[in-house]
């Protein structure tokens, strides 16, 4: 696995033994940029420049990507031990200063505003709108920021959750869907 673009391009990144952490295919990291670069409703703006939170970030995959390619900052939320070893050398690996917090996504301590939110739960267990609303009572998402979720390619999207906020793009890719959308002011 290693960055696709930008600074760090072809850099190595570490993931953890075993299925407990299942890390975003190179793949799908390539669509899913090119979706955010290209698009009407993105374009570089959405990433260069901006503060980015990989919430649920496993190896970091996608946050270090964003920094890759021209992120102001980022801050990772994980709890699994093993991926935060995996993380934590990712990180030194590319040598940013990033946040590292060992916390759940779905209660989160206060934190400032990001403007680009990857979302990358375990399929299945329903954590999108939890994470969403935590993150953003917690202050973390900003008015307007770009919401990233990958979840199951069969998993339903909460038509509850959805309906407080535009989807903005939805792809499947194999096993995986990204559902993207801005987030209310």
């Amino acid at each position: 696995m290693r960055i696709i673009a930008g600074a760090f391009r072809g850099r190595a990144l570490a993931a953890p033994a075993g299925r407990a952490t299942r890390p975003t295919a190179e793949r799908m990291r390539q669509a899913l940029f090119d979706m955010i670069w290209h698009a009407p409703w993105a374009g570089r703006g959405a990433i260069e420049g901006v503060a980015v939170l990989d919430a649920f970030a496993g190896t970091g995959a996608l946050g270090l990507e964003a920094l890759s390619r021209g992120a102001r900052r980022a801050t990772f939320m994980e709890r699994d031990k093993a991926a935060l070893a995996a993380l934590r050398a990712n990180i030194a690996a590319c040598r940013v200063d990033a946040a590292v917090l060992r916390v759940d996504a779905t209660s989160p301590p206060q934190g400032g505003p990001c403007g680009l939110v990857f979302l990358d739960p375990p399929y299945g267990e329903g954590l999108v709108p939890r994470a969403v609303a935590a993150l953003s009572a917690a202050g973390w998402i900003a008015p307007g920021a770009l919401v990233v979720a990958e979840i199951g390619a069969a998993e339903a999207f909460a038509a509850s959750f959805a309906a407080s906020f535009a989807i903005v793009a939805e792809r499947a890719h194999g096993a995986a869907r990204i559902v993207a959308w801005r987030h209310a002011a």
